[in-house]
């Protein structure tokens, strides 16, 4: 849960910055947001496969009656 919000405050921070800057000869560029948005659906998908039920839920159907 802290580490979701740790990537979503840093994807809100890297878009709302420039996406690059040159201070002394030295350049800094970040990635894409498409790209960022792409790492961030790829890292909710690995914990979703990881989570203990990964979305499916077995149960035992039987009816009643003769």
């Amino acid at each position: 849960m802290l580490e979701e919000q740790k990537l979503e405050d840093e994807i809100r921070e890297n878009a709302s910055g420039p996406k690059s800057a040159e201070i002394d000869g030295q350049k800094v560029e970040q990635h894409s947001l498409p790209d960022q948005i792409a790492a961030d659906s790829y890292l909710a998908s690995k914990k979703a496969v990881r989570s203990r039920n990964s979305g499916l839920k077995i149960t035992k159907l039987c009816h009643s009656g003769a």
